[in-house]
């Protein structure tokens, strides 16, 4: 994603103040990218203590906390070393050592340790640690969709990893699949980058519980949509089953232009929508699986055998498979959008809803308090718009 070259080098040299050694690195969120329109919006007073030049000037007048994802290869040993160096990063659990930290971060909720409300390089961040193993099944085979949802967003990645970066295909391309089993044959592009961006916040309780602005899906994709089309035009480019209708879309200034939402048609035919099914990632399609033998009333020994026939695959492979009679069922029915969404609603709920809790202790209370309350006000104020 294209960002202000001095704002990345700004971003860098924050992770260039960890001795602990990070893998992979991206920063995301409102701080980065804007959901909002900067030019209606009233200045705002910066959460930055002493900030480069480079972000104030990116951020605008809606200076905002940096969110940071940091991907590594040894939980304990990384927190040992960032304990030592950062200790004021941490709640009271840094005070019971690495190995209870590691422990909390990887058998707790969606793999994720948050330390927010830090400052580094006179700039406030949040950071989350995560292992590199778990990113990268998540990434391809949806099993919480914490971090699968977040890089299905516009993102700038700051170190890269290469089986990072090629689960992260598997992971955009299986965001566009299940975006196009929820929508109908005809439709706008905000229309499917409002169905991909949605996939991470069903069954959020943030999005139930009025700590989140509801408005956030639709704001992300109005003030990115040339980063979506960045992200997602070259996939969209060479599916079979969905093309570009709009004339607009072969004007060279296309991709900027914000002002064109183009049309874009599908093919509804089972075989094809069945291959889809079966190309889910293999989590997230087991869930969708269950669905419908609830509804089929498919007895288990059956079922079992359904599995055992669709595992001939590798979880990071962009292998071709093709949709047997069960995928062909699925996709014949009219029920699909609604049981792909409950199969996302599945999917999220539970890691994201453990997630949170684990802020109590990761944060500490008084941090979590802060975050739950700025949260609350934000999407009061955007309501009350």
């Amino acid at each position: 994603m294209k960002v202000n070259e001095d704002f990345k080098e700004a971003l860098r040299q924050i992770l260039w103040q960890f001795r602990a050694p990070i893998r992979y690195a991206f920063a995301y969120g409102s701080g980065v990218f804007s959901q909002t329109d900067s030019s209606s919006s009233p200045p705002s007073l910066s959460p930055h203590p002493h900030p480069p030049e480079a972000i104030v000037k990116w951020q605008k007048n809606g200076q905002k906390m940096i969110d940071f994802i940091f991907g590594v290869t040894y939980t304990q040993h990384w927190h040992s070393l960032n304990l030592n160096q950062h200790r004021d990063h941490y709640s009271f659990l840094g005070s019971l050592g690495s190995g209870l930290v590691s422990r909390v971060q990887d058998n707790w909720g969606a793999g994720v340790y948050f330390n927010p409300y830090v400052t580094v390089n006179g700039t406030l961040i949040k950071y989350g640690v995560v292992n590199l193993d778990t990113l990268q099944k998540d990434l391809s085979e949806w099993n919480t969709l914490y971090l699968a949802g977040r890089l299905q967003k516009p993102v700038k990645i700051l170190r890269d990893n290469p089986a990072v970066r090629l689960a992260n295909q598997i992971n955009l391309i299986s965001a566009v699949r299940t975006a196009l089993l929820m929508l109908g044959p005809k439709f706008t592009e905000k229309e499917l980058y409002t169905a991909i961006a949605s996939i991470s916040y069903m069954g959020d309780p943030r999005m139930t519980l009025g700590s989140e602005n509801p408005k956030k899906v639709s704001n992300i994709v109005n003030n990115q949509l040339p980063n979506f089309r960045q992200l997602y035009n070259p996939l969209i480019q060479d599916l079979p089953n969905v093309t570009w209708t709009d004339p607009r879309c072969k004007r060279a200034d296309w991709v900027e232009d914000v002002t064109c939402d183009c049309m874009m048609e599908q093919d509804m035919d089972p075989q094809k929508r069945g291959n889809m099914v079966r190309r889910l990632p293999s989590a997230f399609r087991s869930r969708l699986y269950h669905l419908y033998q609830s509804k089929f009333e498919i007895s288990g020994a059956e079922f079992k055998k359904l599995l055992e026939e669709s595992k001939d695959e590798d979880a990071t492979s962009f292998k071709r498979r093709q949709g047997g009679e069960f995928d062909r069922r699925i996709a014949s029915e009219r029920d699909l959008p609604v049981m792909v969404r409950n199969a996302i609603t599945k999917t999220v709920k539970w890691p994201s809803a453990t997630q949170s809790l684990k802020g109590l202790f990761t944060a500490g209370p008084q941090r979590t308090w802060r975050y739950v309350k700025e949260k609350r006000e934000k999407a009061k104020s955007e309501k009350a718009k």
